[in-house]
């Protein structure tokens, strides 16, 4: 297959990019800046000519460059963990409807139309509930700012001419060094971890593998389309999923921090951490994807068990 990744430098667009490689796809990854020579070389390898690397301003002056795609997987956007000024809100929003902007401009010049589209998107598009269980048959709220932002997102993709459509609601991605999980850890690599909150709230989370697995699961599967949670078929309480990091490093969890500390450090930000969503991938179950780290404590092992 011939695919192109918007935002394959990042940490999923990285592994994603491994991922096709290494079953002979060709990759074309989009991005802000030119990303040098093609293909791998830091290891002496040599580049590899399935790989290219082209800019958006690239793009536009020739979009032609992308003819004869068979999917083009969208991750750009500005990250979310960062404190939410006005600013910060405008650059998070506008990444990614002008990504999906771009993306739409260009497959509607090219004559042979993408057979696939997968957006990325977020959980969030459900909104937050201490009690609700979310599938991809629920409703989408719009009633905060990560709820409005994803609905706009997912609205923008609507505007690109694909045969398919697939939406990634993810939630938070487990990678052991890159993404949210690293800040999450330090506490107990510190030997300071704990609860945060009541630690009643739900967290819903996919590793790392497993999302770059069910990325290509949804390239493969034609009858896989419109949104798919992207999470482990078991989420788990912050608090559960707090002890888990901590058994898999022989770490104590002992030290709670209440949720008025992190407001207080944090701001609306916080509501990553504080807010309680409980979604489960039904739509990738019932299409016979089946996950490698189902549970937290597996995942834990795997990302910071003592080896």
């Amino acid at each position: 297959m011939r695919i192109a990744i918007a935002g394959g430098t990042g940490f999923i667009g990285s592994a994603l990019k491994e991922a096709l490689l290494k079953r002979s796809d060709e990759v074309w990854i989009i991005s802000r800046r030119d990303a040098g020579a093609r293909g791998p070389v830091a290891d002496n390898r040599k580049p590899d000519a399935r790989l290219h690397n082209v800019t958006w301003s690239m793009l536009e002056d020739e979009p032609s460059l992308l003819e004869g795609m068979d999917a083009i997987v969208n991750l750009a956007g500005e990250s979310i963990n960062q404190r939410w000024t006005a600013g910060a809100k405008k650059r998070i929003l506008d990444s990614r409807l002008s990504s999906s902007a771009r993306i739409a401009k260009l497959a509607h010049a090219l004559e042979h139309k993408p057979s696939l589209l997968i957006q990325a998107s977020g959980i969030a598009a459900y909104g937050s509930s201490p009690d609700a269980v979310f599938d991809e048959s629920g409703a989408m709220a719009d009633n905060d700012f990560l709820s409005n932002v994803v609905r706009r997102w997912e609205q923008a993709a609507d505007s690109v001419p694909a045969g398919r459509h697939v939406l990634l609601r993810t939630g938070v991605v487990l990678d052991p060094k890159k993404g949210a999980f690293p800040l999450m850890a330090l506490p107990y690599r510190l030997y300071g971890g704990g609860r945060i909150g009541s630690g009643k709230q739900w967290v819903s989370w996919i590793h790392i593998k497993d999302m770059v697995r069910l990325i290509l699961f949804c390239l493969d599967h034609q009858r896989i389309r419109g949104p798919v949670n992207a999470c482990a078929p078991e989420p788990a309480m912050n608090d559960e999923f707090g002890r888990a990091i901590g058994k898999a490093m022989g770490r104590p969890h002992y030290l709670p921090v209440p949720s008025f500390a992190m407001r207080v450090l944090l701001g609306e930000m916080s509501a990553l951490l504080l807010d309680s969503q409980r979604a489960l991938p039904r739509k990738a179950l019932k299409g016979g994807f089946r996950f490698l780290y189902p549970d937290v404590e597996r995942a834990m092992l795997d990302l910071v068990g003592r080896k």
